[in-house]
């Protein structure tokens, strides 16, 4: 049946494509930089008449139904000198031509802080697979440019995605270790150009320098119809994909020195050239190396980044892609703060002093982490190009990290009776695993491809996942006690008689996951496009050599999209996530419970205004998770909570909320990033949470707000500075239980704390000399703010206090 299917939609496919070879007369090319890169959004007009049209991503153009004659065709692009060619049709004729423009004298090309205008980004059809730009996307996409992370002079990821609405940190695992949420659900997957590099699905976050970043993409909402299942990533919550690097065929480089706070050093690079006369070879290479910056006493930080890249164009049809992305950082986990309440009933979470660290000096984490990729484009018409993507990821991590564990009560000795201030401290190796991704992608992709009236943009794809994954044991090791109160009683030496770690086990997974996805964008009228598409997955898992069935499921997505005038587009769109469950999962009488399904409706406004300078999303959506499967407990004659062994259908975790985003640019030197999410996240009819109750670490509210304004003219003309904020709201540390039912050791029937809201306030200031130099410095959390991230009670790290750094960049 599923390869029935697949055939007749390619049928259908190039029954499409032998209609739209039949044309009158037309006009076709491309428009290229002198370089040789494409020009995309270019003007060509047909002077003397009202045909013309802009070019694509790729630079290409098509103008039809044309009457035989002779014509003037002109191309035209802001930055760069236009150009005109006479070209004469006889009847039923296509003739191709082809521009090179030469850029302007001193013009710098205009980059905004989500990116090039009227451009699809670069990359982020590894996620969504169609070329499409997010503003013609029916799923919310926000894209964080390289120029907003070098004026916020961003260093981690989190620091980079506050810019998006509804976008927050679910847990930082000691500071070594960003795990992101976003609508309620936990860690949602972080990818490096379209592969997961941790795939802990529970989203236990990674490391990644900023140097070699191009820009940030976060796609909100389901993402199964192109990444598969929940499980992995094709979650409902969404995903975050880093985009690396890669030559733009220019020859330019920049160096820079960052210094700051708790004895930061960075210095970076960024070189790219082309190598051949023809414009046919480009390279670039990055790199960075960090050192210092942890706030806190006895812990260091230190690392290394190189990314190298080269990209070949053998003719106006072909590209091949290939790059490299090594990361190497090895510093201190920190322990943490504590709880200090009785029974863990309240928030009075203790604000350790900076100069006090409760683990030892040899607590470390130590990642390595290296990422390949290799793309290869090759156009077959204009509108029709086929493309093929190669990822693999090798991401090892190891440490050792101290544990703290409350002692119990005991009055006579005043031990924990007031508060929980007196803890037994031991030593653990901290999440190792070896984790080797691997993703290969096919897909043949149609532009506005044309059947009668009706334009078609199409995807029609496959894609093949492996993962091998390598978690070994070891027992922990109890060290001392301390009195968290009492500097004292604290010592960061590790005793030399300590022993060393002991191998108890270990798990060795692999993971084989195949699609096929379909879509389809039908452009009904100038106002109108109609968007289909579906996915057909199989799961199949090897554990300790058992293997397990296979699952198959298949995803929908469908929607519409109305243009009420340019630049303003109101969408609507239902998808949903399928969560695989072994066979394993049973109910009472033996029968498997089988896969679950999550619904997602959504619906928004899209808009882009001041030539495309500036834009405004409205999104509204609404998630559920129905008929759940969930473990069955009992409890016995003495009160003891039992598992069953059997599982239930029930639950329904429902989230649903609205998103607000301003981005762009307001006047010529005013950038503005703003955003707004209101979030409600519950569980209902539940069996194992009690009803209403929230996800742990799910805020209702965020905010973030961010404007950068340039001196113009004068005498300090090209100085600007910015400021920003993020607020993050109050949020539960834990989830809330039902009476009888044992979850991840949470006391039962017990309501939790909630951590409290905080406010993040940066400042920057900069100047950019002609030419060459430029200075800048960076005020981060200004007012001091104390806050706190917490997954459950086993990491509490506080928010970096106040702090400062310069940074001195040369461009060549």
């Amino acid at each position: 049946m599923f390869k029935k299917y697949i055939l007749i939609c390619l049928c259908f496919l190039f029954t499409q494509l032998a209609w739209a070879q039949h044309r009158s007369s037309a006009i076709q090319g491309r428009v290229l930089q002198e370089s040789g890169g494409p020009l995309a959004a270019a003007s060509i007009v047909v002077e003397n008449t009202n045909f013309s049209t802009v070019t694509d991503d790729n630079g290409y153009f098509k103008i039809i139904h044309l009457p035989e004659g002779a014509y003037q065709v002109r191309a035209m692009m802001l930055g760069f000198n236009s150009m005109a060619e006479a070209v004469t049709l006889g009847k039923g004729e296509t003739k191709t031509i082809r521009f090179n423009l030469p850029a302007k004298a001193n013009q710098v090309t205009q980059i905004e802080v989500f990116g090039e205008r009227d451009k699809q980004p670069e990359k982020l059809d590894a996620i969504t697979r169609l070329p499409l730009k997010p503003s013609e996307q029916i799923q919310s996409i926000s894209v964080i440019s390289e120029r907003l992370i070098e004026q916020q002079g961003a260093l981690t990821v989190i620091e980079g995605v506050r810019n998006v609405p509804g976008v927050y940190t679910y847990a930082t695992f000691g500071g070594v270790r960003e795990s992101i949420s976003s609508r309620g659900f936990r860690g949602i997957p972080t990818l490096k150009n379209g592969v997961r590099v941790m795939t802990d699905f529970r989203g236990g976050g990674f490391s990644t320098d900023m140097q070699g970043v191009e820009s940030v993409q976060v796609l909100k909402g389901a993402s199964a119809i192109t990444m598969g299942a929940s499980t992995d990533l094709g979650g409902p919550g969404g995903i975050v994909n880093i985009v690396t690097k890669t030559p733009n065929f220019e020859n330019s480089g920049t160096v820079s020195l960052r210094a700051g706070s708790w004895g930061l050093i960075r210095p970076t690079f960024d070189v790219q050239r082309v190598v051949d006369a023809d414009g046919k070879l480009a390279v670039r290479l990055n790199g960075a190396y960090e050192n210092g910056g942890k706030f806190r006493d006895h812990m260091d930080n230190e690392s290394f980044y190189i990314n190298p890249s080269v990209e070949w164009r053998p003719n106006a049809k072909s590209t091949l892609t290939l790059e490299m992305d090594y990361f190497r950082e090895e510093q201190a986990i920190d322990a943490g703060t504590v709880n200090l309440s009785v029974g863990n009933e309240e928030n009075l979470i203790y604000d350790l002093p900076s100069e006090r660290f409760l683990g030892f000096e040899s607590d470390k984490t130590d990642i390595k982490h290296a990422t390949y990729a290799a793309r290869y484009k090759y156009d077959l018409t204009n509108n029709l190009y086929l493309r093929a993507a190669f990822f693999n990821s090798n991401y090892n991590s190891d440490g050792i990290r101290t544990g703290l564990s409350a002692l119990k009560k005991d009055a006579a000795k005043d031990i924990n009776v007031d508060q929980v201030n007196w803890y037994r401290r031991s030593i653990a190796h901290n999440n190792t695993r070896e984790d080797n991704s691997t993703v290969l992608q096919f897909d043949l992709v149609g532009r506005e491809l044309e059947t009668g009236n009706i334009k078609h943009t199409f995807q029609v794809g496959a894609d093949y996942r492996y993962i091998d994954l390598f978690q070994p044991t070891y027992n922990s090791i109890a060290i001392d006690q301390i009195n968290v109160l009492d500097p004292s009683t604290v010592t960061n030496v590790l005793p030399e008689t300590v022993p060393a770690f002991e191998r108890t086990g270990g798990t060795q997974a692999y993971d084989y996951r195949f699609g096929v996805t379909l879509q389809d964008v039908i452009q009904l009228t100038n106002w109108a496009r109609v968007y289909g598409g579906v996915r057909y997955s199989t799961n199949k898992s090897k554990d300790e050599g058992e293997e397990s069935a296979t699952s198959e499921f298949w995803n929908p997505l469908a929607g519409v999209m109305f243009t009420v005038k340019d630049g303003l587009n109101i969408f609507g769109s239902y998808t949903n996530s399928t969560n695989p469950r072994s066979a394993a999962v049973v109910d009472v009488n033996g029968n498997p419970l089988g896969a679950e399904r999550i619904n997602q409706f959504e619906a928004g406004i899209k808009s882009e205004w001041l030539n495309d300078r500036l834009r405004f999303n409205l999104t509204f959506y609404q998630i559920n998770n129905k008929d759940m499967n969930l473990k069955a407990f009992m409890v016995d004659e003495n009160g003891t909570v039992l598992e069953t062994g059997y599982y239930i259908k029930g639950g329904n975790d429902e989230r649903k909320g609205i998103e607000v985003e301003l981005t762009g640019r307001v006047l010529e030197n005013l950038e503005v990033v703003a955003g707004y999410a209101y979030i409600d996240a519950q569980y209902k009819e539940h069996t194992t949470f009690v009803p209403g109750s929230a996800p742990n670490n799910t805020p209702k509210h965020t905010f973030n707000a961010y404007a950068n304004y340039t001196v113009q003219s004068g005498i300090l003309e090209r100085l600007n500075f910015g400021a920003g904020a993020y607020y993050l709201g109050e949020r539960p540390y834990n989830d809330w239980t039902v009476a009888g039912v044992e979850y991840h050791a949470i006391e039962p029937n017990t309501a939790p704390w909630y951590n409290k809201a905080y406010t993040i306030v940066n400042a920057q200031i900069g100047y950019e000399f002609e030419k060459h130099w430029g200075v800048r410095a960076l005020f981060n959390n200004v007012l001091n703010e104390v806050g706190y991230d917490a997954y459950r009670s086993n990491y509490i790290d506080r928010i970096q206090p106040r702090n400062f750094s310069g940074v001195v960049t040369y461009r060549f």
